[in-house]
Parts: structure tokens; C-alpha cells; sequence
């Protein structure tokens, strides 16, 4: 008989393809790879995204089993780059803060290996699902829609966060610098002020001797 509902999404969920979520610190002058066991013929996926950090930028570069750069790109906020493995072997894919020399960067990536096999068998054939396994279906492309969603919603929250944070910095250093020359130009007027009218009242003086 066909499965209930709350059993299907479960064996949705433990046949879902491989992915990796990773958001990670990229400290100033450093270097981060990762390595991902990929079959040929495999299609995958890498997206990122710098959360925090200076210009909000760094390097990539993903290369093949045998060296080969199938993906390169310099000082990049963020990107997704979508491939198909040529070989098996283990793929390298690394994100570079060397040019920065005293700020460091939160990254977030989401490397994906391979495609969601179909939820039910008669996906891939000519006859129709029954309105169950449609529903079910929809209910998958849904949730998958909503993880996505709220996934790129956390990362703009943060970037966000540390773009209001980085500016209420800006602005209260600006402001305590204004303050401090502000205490300055009036300590420095009150003192012109003094040595005037003492320079006038000792000229007023001596006119009158």
C-alpha cells in the first residue's frame, strides 16, 4: 500500500544527494581548501558566499583530480559554478584571503554532489503519479524552495548585521573625532580670546602712563 506521508519525506530526506553547508573564519593571509570524493559523470555544484570582512571578497579556485583549474575566480563576493566530474577521484576546491593583509573573512559555501534521486520509482516512467505521490512531490520541490530561501535569507541577515555594525563603528569614531576637535578649536579660542584682550588692556596701560 502506498506510505504515509511522514514516512515518505523521511525516506526523501535519507536519499537526498550529498551536500556540504560549511560557514568558516578566513583569517588575513590564509588559505582554505576542502576535498570532495566525486564519480565521474557526477554533477555538482559549489556556491559561496563572504558574510563578513573588509570588501567582502575573496578567492576561489576548484581543480580536478589531476590539477586541472575548472573554476578560478579573484575577489569575489560571492558566486555558484555548476559542473559535471570528467574522472573520479577527489576534487579541491580552495578560498584564498592572501591579498588581505590585516582582515579577516566569514565564508559560507554549500558544495552539492549529485542530484535528489526521484521520490517514487514512476517518476521516471510514462505512467501518472497518483494524487498522493503528486502531493508528495510538491510538497519536496516546496521544501527544498523554502530551505534554499531561508538559507540565502540567514546569509543577507548577517551581511547585513555586520554592514550596520561596521558602520555604527565608522560613525562613532567620526563622532568622537569630531568632538575631540570641536573641545580643541574651542580651548584654542578661548585662549586667543584671553591673550587679546590681556595684549589689549597692556597697550590701553601704557598709552595711559
Amino acid at each position: 500500500g502506498p506510505l504515509p506521508p511522514l514516512l515518505l519525506l523521511w525516506a526523501l530526506a535519507a536519499c537526498a544527494a550529498r551536500a556540504s553547508e560549511i560557514t568558516f573564519e578566513l583569517p588575513d593571509n590564509a588559505k582554505q581548501c576542502f576535498y570532495e570524493e566525486i564519480a565521474q559523470g557526477t554533477k555538482c555544484t559549489l556556491e559561496f558566499q563572504v558574510i563578513t570582512g573588509g570588501h567582502y571578497d575573496v578567492d576561489c579556485r576548484l581543480e580536478d583530480p589531476d590539477g586541472v583549474v575548472l573554476y578560478k575566480e579573484m575577489k569575489k563576493q560571492y558566486d555558484s559554478f555548476t559542473f559535471t566530474a570528467s574522472r573520479n577521484g577527489t576534487y579541491k576546491f580552495c578560498f584564498s584571503n592572501e591579498f588581505s593583509t590585516f582582515t579577516h573573512k566569514t565564508v559560507y559555501f554549500d558544495f552539492q554532489v549529485g542530484e535528489d534521486p526521484p521520490l517514487f520509482p514512476s517518476e521516471n516512467r510514462v505512467t501518472a503519479l497518483t494524487q498522493m505521490e503528486s502531493a508528495c512531490v510538491s510538497i519536496h520541490e516546496a521544501l527544498k524552495s523554502v530551505i534554499d530561501y531561508q538559507t540565502h535569507f540567514r546569509l543577507r541577515e548577517a551581511q547585513g548585521r555586520s554592514r550596520a555594525e561596521d558602520l555604527n563603528t565608522r560613525v562613532a569614531y567620526w563622532s568622537i573625532g569630531e568632538a575631540i576637535i570641536l573641545l580643541v578649536v574651542s580651548i584654542g579660542q578661548v585662549f586667543l580670546l584671553k591673550s587679546f584682550f590681556s595684549d589689549k588692556r597692556t597697550t590701553t596701560t601704557r598709552v595711559g602712563s
